[in-house]
């Protein structure tokens, strides 16, 4: 005979549990800012990124949000130039002032990787976020006078948590146009070095190729015609070319890497996930796809359509 045990709330994990420090790792953070004081040229590794609120101490917030506005602004960041922008911040004084300045310049690791050390200080960053998210989960689930059902509480926090997701490298403010002029010159690099001299993916159409410099991340194609003019043919035939085309592209060590296909995903409205692959299916193995559904093909067109299908099931479409 089995037993059913209840779950009791002494069972549940304790929220009262003693506090522990939020992750933090400031010693990088003074080697990234020493670093950058010592010489401002790593700031370009990190600025597209890395924000003053990103560091842990305040302190280091400020220092770092002042070498951010020089730099950008074109002049030089170091300890002299900083100590008139930073003079009267408290939570500077309290670490020794203009002093700690010239110490953490002083005490400078040339060989750290700026980017790195960026990268670690914001993963740090998110991840205290992360725990200030669930906190704020956690006591609104608790509090018995909440006015906002469990649902909207779910989706209240699938958007603090969407945003959070978004707020690196893709985050919507201002950027300088020196960052911007730097990406765009490495696509510019990229498609002088890519087979076809494209900047994008190409969509297996040489003349909209052409005209396109290939399928670019930042762009919106709308496809418009009249019913029954061929639409849904023609994005699949472009769906199926970009998960399908190779590229050569050069990694961070300068090597040329051969790139075998790219992630492409179709949303329909119309029609579902089968009628899609049976219409691909057809389009790729040169059998009517109608034929294909009714099963009304010879032994020839079965081969075709299962070298179709292996091709198929290879590519990330």
């Amino acid at each position: 005979m089995t037993t059913a045990t209840a779950l009791s709330f002494a069972d549940t994990p304790s929220f009262g549990a003693p506090s522990r420090e939020p992750p933090a790792n400031l010693d990088a953070e003074m080697a990234l800012l020493g670093t950058l004081l010592a010489n401002n040229a790593g700031f370009d590794k990190v600025g597209d990124f890395l924000l003053p609120e990103h560091f842990a101490d305040p302190a280091h917030q400020k220092i770092f949000g002042a070498l951010k506005r020089v730099v950008e602004g074109g002049g030089t960041a170091d300890a002299r130039t900083l100590k008139h922008v930073l003079s009267q911040e408290e939570s500077l004084a309290e670490l020794g002032g203009v002093q700690y300045l010239a110490e953490l310049a002083a005490n400078a690791l040339t060989i750290i990787d700026p980017k790195h050390y960026g990268q670690l200080i914001y993963d740090l960053y998110l991840r205290r976020a992360l725990i200030g998210i669930g906190e704020e989960v956690v006591n609104d689930a608790f509090r018995p006078d909440n006015e906002y059902s469990a649902a909207e509480q779910i989706e209240a926090a699938e958007h603090q948590l969407f945003h959070l997701a978004s707020s690196g490298d893709a985050r919507g403010d201002l950027k300088s146009f020196g960052s911007t002029l730097k990406e765009t010159l490495k696509m510019v690099e990229a498609a002088y070095q890519r087979e076809g001299r494209l900047t994008g993916i190409t969509s297996g159409f040489r003349d909209m190729d052409r005209l396109l410099g290939g399928l670019q991340k930042s762009d919106l194609l709308i496809l418009a015609a009249r019913p029954a003019m061929g639409k849904t043919a023609l994005a699949t035939n472009i769906a199926f070319n970009a998960a399908a085309s190779h590229s050569a592209e050069r990694d961070e060590a300068g090597n040329l890497v051969e790139r075998h296909g790219h992630n492409v995903a179709i949303f329909s409205l119309e029609m579902s996930a089968e009628q899609l692959a049976l219409r691909i299916l057809g389009e790729q193995s040169e059998v009517p796809s109608d034929a294909i559904r009714r099963g009304a093909i010879d032994q020839h067109q079965f081969e075709a359509v299962f070298a179709a299908s292996q091709q198929l099931n290879a590519l990330s479409l």
